[in-house]
């Protein structure tokens, strides 16, 4: 997911995405536990998405802090 899609989305669409990516980081860290995992680069895409999802929150956060 791109930076610029997620400035786009709201506070609870921010959420949701992060829920969602996080439940699928699970699954793809089972997955390669038990060796079912064909794209190991998919984990570090995932972490890398929830880590940009992360850092709007924490921008939004300061926006609304100094306002």
């Amino acid at each position: 997911m791109k930076i610029k899609e997620i400035r786009e989305l709201n506070a609870t669409e921010l959420d949701q995405k992060l829920v969602s990516l996080k439940e699928e980081l699970f699954n793809l860290r089972f997955q390669h536990a038990t060796g079912q995992l064909e794209n190991p680069m998919k984990i570090r895409e995932v972490k890398k998405s929830i880590a940009r999802i992360k850092t709007v929150q924490t921008e939004n956060a300061r926006k609304e802090a100094q306002a």
